[in-house]
């Protein structure tokens, strides 16, 4: 078998089960991980106690800010070609690294990910509780990144993982969407984890509903088949909906009739047995178990509601553009007339770290960049690509480049201030050019912006013309540097 070149990366919470899961690794047999990055999203603490390991184990801190951002951190400071997730609540066998050999190497190259299955045991003596059947359903669910490995090419080309996602919930889903789109498969392997079922607090069933938000999030980036897309069922917003209207309705009716009140809160009755039922037939009928499933049957309707409601608000009124299309010189890179060297590219200072936080939005990237250098003679058509293929490689993944080799008076479309690159860039990342941010250090570039009806950031240099700032700052936006520039555009700000 081919050695497979392969990275864990493990985002935790300090749980105790991370170093029963590293003991595990170090137990396992061959082949080996490159390298064992463990991703600390303590919002602060001491140093993580992690058992001995042959295998170059590093910590990364990523402040608190959900999974998302813990395996984007991870998965960042990895080189190898696969990157393989692994929750630290898991339990691997000692031929896990075998088994994941034996999935990866026999994938093609159209195949972006390898998804692991799951196995949650339940309680052979008595039946499952609401918590435990809720884990049970990681069994049966897609891309579940609890175990599931992503070829590292691709988590840059589509950016990784959302980080608006701010807990374990559909940030699996939302990448795996993504990567599809982009024309990737995904792949469920033959290897086997093992999920121990959650024990939580008697009312986590209702800070669950927390995840509506994000669902709102899933229907604003993906559209109203997401659900369809990602298997994730139905759902029962829409009769949590009418439950919580009906109560609503019951008190407010009562001072205008009580046969109507009475109706009403009939419905919602009606509609809160149910619900009720439901959850309590398939558990244990302990007198907890119970009485935990009638409470929060009677909560989680108007939780539901309000999560959903407070996350359609958000990203409906939420002006964050799909796209941000960047001029190359003195924006990118450090600015050399007709640069025809790959070694004289240098990214201006804190680009990489911007581009990889723009990323890990959501928000597509393209070059928009005038090199007129070619008409004029003073560049070949090669070495201008091999200047730019130096640039993807120092900062990309760029979602399209449009590069115009036009001279003035060459009378062409695309040259900036004209709007065909901006133009051309939206349709070839798909996006509405009006929800576009062109980020460029000339009036030109602000300019073919507003032409295309996209907006234009301007970031003044020692050759930006001082009309050139008057005018951005009339019909546009100027910033200071790179940063507040991201900053503004990712913002929505005028």
């Amino acid at each position: 078998m081919t050695d497979l070149d392969y990275t864990i990366v493990i985002p935790t919470t300090g749980r105790d089960n991370l170093r029963t899961l590293l003991a595990g690794i170090e137990a396992a047999g061959e082949p080996r991980p490159a390298r064992i990055v463990v991703a600390d999203d303590r919002p602060g603490g001491g140093d993580l106690r992690l058992p001995p390991s042959t295998v170059d184990v590093e910590v990364v801190r990523s402040g608190g800010r959900g999974p998302a951002a813990a395996r984007n951190a991870g998965w960042r400071h990895a080189k190898s070609e696969w990157i393989a997730f692994l929750d630290d609540d898991v339990l691997i066998g000692s031929d896990w690294p075998r088994k994941l050999a034996e999935d990866l190497l026999s994938l093609g190259p159209e195949t972006a990910a390898s998804q692991a299955r799951l196995v949650v045991p339940l309680p052979p003596d008595r039946r499952p509780t609401d918590d435990e059947r809720g884990t049970a359903g990681l069994e049966t669910a897609r891309w579940i990144t609890a175990d599931m490995a992503y070829r590292r090419s691709v988590l840059a080309e589509v950016g990784g993982f959302d980080e608006r996602f701010p807990r374990a919930y559909r940030e699996d889903s939302d990448l795996a969407l993504r990567v599809a789109k982009a024309g990737h498969l995904i792949a469920r392997g033959e290897r086997v984890t093992v999920h121990p079922p959650k024990r939580s607090g008697p009312l986590a069933s209702l800070r669950a509903q927390r995840g509506n938000a994000d669902d709102a999030l899933m229907r604003h980036e993906h559209g109203v088949l997401w659900r369809q897309q990602t298997g994730a069922g139905h759902g029962r917003l829409e009769r949590h909906a009418v439950a919580t209207v009906s109560a609503a309705g019951a008190v407010a009716l009562f001072a205008l009739g009580r046969r109507k009140a009475a109706a009403a809160a009939g419905l919602w009755a009606g509609l809160t047995a149910e619900f009720a039922a439901r959850r309590i037939a398939p558990g244990p009928l302990t007198p907890g178990e119970v009485g935990r499933m009638l409470l929060t049957s009677v909560l989680i309707p108007p939780a539901a509601c309000y999560h959903r409601l407070r996350g359609e608000l958000k990203h409906r009124l939420s002006r964050r553009p799909q796209a941000l299309l960047f001029d190359r010189d003195d924006t990118l890179i450090v600015d050399v007339p007709y640069l025809d060297d790959p070694d004289g590219v240098r990214p201006v200072p804190g680009a990489g770290e911007l581009l990889h936080r723009v990323r890990a939005a959501g928000i597509r990237i393209g070059v928009v960049s005038n090199q007129s250098g070619v008409a004029k003679g003073l560049i070949t058509p090669d070495r201008l690509a091999a200047v730019n293929a130096r640039v993807e490689e120092m900062l990309g993944p760029f979602g399209t480049w449009q590069v115009c080799v036009h001279d003035d008076g060459d009378g062409c479309a695309c040259r900036k201030p004209a709007p065909g690159l901006v133009r051309q860039a939206a349709e070839a990342l798909g996006v509405d050019v009006r929800r576009c941010v062109v980020i460029g250090d000339t009036g030109a570039d602000v300019d073919a912006a507003l032409a295309a009806g996209a907006r234009g950031i301007l970031i003044p240099t020692a050759r930006t013309r001082p009309e050139e700032i008057d005018r951005a700052r009339r019909r546009a936006t100027v910033a200071r540097d790179l940063a507040e520039a991201v900053h503004l555009a990712v913002a929505g700000s005028r």
